[in-house]
């Protein structure tokens, strides 16, 4: 073993003359540990709103998602269409037509999305998992029906068990004026009953009615135009390669998104509040560390003998400075290490027992946590540098503490 961890580790557990060394250090261990505990334990929360998040957002959005980079439409090419289908990593593709509509039920109207959908958009998203009334159905025959989000059933007051109240529909006819004597010429209006009800999140619950497609085209006066291909690719697939195979085969005129770049501004902002949070606890750290100079300078000042043995031995500056690097390192580390202990303890009992909550009114009951091996690594990197930095000083005083000695 290093001759100088060695004398550094005996330092740590021997007895000091003064009693007010082993109180420093136990405060510096103790901030450590505290400060590596906080930070830990608000990044695994971070991780686990994150994580909820996407699963609300990966239940509405598809894989990919593509869509034209000039105009709301474009042309559904089915030849462009079924090699997309026939990638080795492509589930299913589904053809989607959004619009904004006035819609009036039981004497209310709003203006919300909706969103035309074919057969296969129930299997390139985990919509009907959402479905909190009725069920995920679109069509019987010729019937239409719809599936509104919880906010657009609240404002309309829609009851699905209602079959006999529909949904009025009006959309502004394509290239055409309104007139000031008869405006309702310039809108097509059309009917369909409300049948199930989705609840994700409020971006989506708030604005959504999915409707058939054939229902949009009609409405809108299309014959075969889309807004998007939402694309659902296979569960281990490198979705990067799939995205790169639908460029090469639609060409520059689209874009093809996946699904952090679909809500790229909302996965921004969580990164950003995650990272600020962790330089604001970095800086506790470091405040922390400032213990630490202080048990080193004053243990400098009780091994001055010690260091003036060494010196006389033949031990260099170089081997002096180490033997307190290592100090205050390993009193970081001890600190970190039972802080890290600590945080997985306390975010396994919030996993399993729900201690803090978070009241009936949210989504879910309880705090979210999830542990990434990332977040430790970089934890124990910070205190690991934070260390070094702390006891670079007091390591250059002990340095020199020979020349005192040989005055003295």
């Amino acid at each position: 073993m290093n001759l100088s961890f060695k004398i550094a580790q005996r330092y740590i557990i021997s007895k000091k003359s003064t009693n007010a060394i082993n109180i420093i250090a136990g405060v510096s261990v103790v901030g450590m540990l505290v400060g590596t505990t906080a930070l830990l334990l608000v990044l695994s929360t971070f991780n686990g709103f994150e994580d909820l998040v996407t699963s609300l957002y990966d239940t509405f959005n598809p894989d990919l998602k593509v869509s034209a980079k000039v105009g709301k439409t474009f042309e559904a090419d089915s030849t462009k269409i079924e090699r997309i289908k026939q990638l080795d990593d492509v589930v299913d593709v589904s053809l989607v037509l959004e619009e904004n509509a006035l819609v009036q039920y039981n004497g209310k109207q709003y203006i919300f999305r909706l969103k035309g959908v074919d057969e296969a958009y129930e299997k390139v998203t985990q919509i009907d998992t959402a479905v909190v009334e009725g069920n995920f159905e679109l069509m019987n025959g010729y019937q239409n029906y719809a599936v509104v989000g919880s906010g657009v059933a609240a404002l309309l007051g829609i009851n699905v068990q209602n079959q006999f109240r529909k949904l009025q529909v009006y959309m502004p006819k394509r290239d055409q004026r309104a007139s000031t004597m008869k405006p309702e010429n310039a809108f097509k209006q059309d009917i369909l009953r409300p049948h199930g009800v989705f609840f994700i999140q409020q971006d989506f619950d708030n604005k959504y009615i999915i409707v058939p497609l054939r229902f949009m085209l009609n409405l809108l006066n299309y014959e075969n135009n889309v807004s998007a291909l939402e694309i659902d690719v296979a569960e281990n697939a490198n979705s990067e390669a799939v995205k790169a195979e639908i460029k090469a085969i639609l060409g520059d005129g689209f874009h093809v998104k996946n699904r952090f770049e679909q809500d790229e501004f909302l996965y921004k902002v969580m990164r950003t509040e995650k990272w600020a949070v962790y330089l604001i606890l970095t800086f506790i750290l470091m405040v922390a560390a400032f213990n630490m100079i202080g048990s080193l300078s004053m243990l400098v000042i009780e091994k001055k003998r010690d260091i003036g043995i060494l010196k006389a031995m033949g031990a260099s500056k170089g081997f002096i400075k180490k033997i307190f690097l290592i100090e205050g390192i390993l009193l970081s580390l001890i600190g970190a290490g039972f802080g890290m202990f600590i945080a997985v303890v306390m975010c396994l009992v919030q996993q399993h027992f729900k201690i803090l909550s978070l009241g009936e009114s949210f989504l879910i009951d309880a705090y979210p946590v999830s542990m990434r091996i990332g977040d430790f690594v970089l934890v124990f990197v910070t205190v690991g540098v934070i260390a070094t930095l702390a006891s670079i000083f007091p390591a250059y005083r002990a340095a020199e503490q020979s020349q005192l000695l040989k005055e003295d």
